[in-house]
């Protein structure tokens, strides 16, 4: 059994972190993934009230005794800011000791309530000089992702290979980092570039609790390497995207350099809620990692990790036999 520093600090079985999906990280699909060894996160951006979150941690803790974080996301287009404190203070009445942040900057106004909750803060970003202005806050973990990542991949365009241990070398504090991660290679890989955690989320879409419709899970199992775009450049919120006709459709607009509320309404995720549901898969964007090119199956969250971290210690014992 792997252990590190997040491992102990957070208290789940693996040393995994089931990232936070917009309209998917629901408490069914939390709970499955923390019941499964990894330490999933809630995403507060899915619930339009603090109430509506604390109804969403409750029900999160009767499906799961496992840890699991709160993401509270600092991003103004997708959760308003001016009442993050107010979830913040909901995610803590409830209990949650684990709490993730995600955004253009560091929640600065913030780290008292954290600290006085006796929250663990984890920080996620994607560059050195982000991570180092959250631990100067007083982040106890950070999170970091590279260029392969599914979602916002940040301003740098730095693959995982190179951020993670470039962040792993700049601060004291333990660091979790991801970017296309589908596999135990993967685990074992960003574990030796000196992480204590992997961030995954592409892999965890096609799970049998995904709270997706089968025909997308099916064609992320059917998808190459190269079947992501990126959108949104040219508004300065880069995403790697699934290149289906939606994602196709908010490129051809940016081409047409449309106005910032045309792309917004195009990039919708009231259309991906909808593909989500009735199976259109070319309805709505998808953030998806380059990652998604090494889905070869659909299983339960359990026989997915528990198969991914089999793998990565085979592949840590055999490398530690090499030496020999």
């Amino acid at each position: 059994m792997i252990k590190t520093k997040v491992t102990e600090m957070l208290g789940c079985k693996y040393p995994i972190i089931a990232g936070t999906m917009a309209r998917i990280s629901s408490p069914e699909f939390v709970a499955a993934a923390s019941n499964a060894g990894a330490c999933a996160v809630l995403a507060s951006a899915n619930y339009k009230a603090p109430e509506d979150l604390r109804a969403a941690i409750q029900k999160t803790q009767s499906l799961t005794d496992q840890p699991f974080a709160v993401n509270i996301n600092l991003f103004p287009a997708l959760m308003p800011q001016d009442k993050l404190e107010d979830y913040v203070d909901a995610t803590l009445a409830e209990g949650v000791k684990i709490i993730e942040t995600s955004g253009h900057k560091a929640p600065e106004d913030l780290v008292p309530k954290f600290k006085d909750g006796g929250a663990i803060w984890i920080h996620k970003c994607a560059g050195v000089r982000y991570a180092l202005k959250g631990a100067s806050l007083g982040a106890d973990i950070i999170t970091v992702v590279g260029y392969e990542n599914g979602g916002a991949t940040g301003i740098l365009d730095i693959g995982t290979m190179v951020m993670a241990p470039s962040v792993v070398d700049a601060l004291d504090v333990p660091v979790i980092a991801g970017g296309g991660v589908s596999d135990g290679r993967g685990v074992a890989a960003i574990l030796a570039l000196g992480a204590e955690g992997v961030i995954m989320g592409t892999r965890l879409l096609a799970t049998k609790e995904c709270p997706i419709h089968d025909n997308l899970k099916q064609a992320f199992v059917e998808a190459k390497e190269t079947d992501t775009v990126l959108a949104l450049r040219s508004v300065g919120n880069t995403h790697r995207l699934w290149n289906n006709k939606a994602a196709q459709h908010v490129l051809e607009l940016e081409a047409q350099k449309a106005a910032l509320f045309e792309l917004i309404q195009a990039a919708s995720g009231d259309k991906a809620e909808k593909m989500y549901r009735e199976g259109d898969i070319d309805l709505g964007v998808v953030a998806c990692g380059q990652g998604v090119g090494l889905i070869k199956d659909i299983l339960s969250v359990k026989e997915l990790l528990d198969r991914i971290m089999v793998e990565a210690e085979e592949i840590i014992s055999k490398l530690n036999k090499m030496s020999n």
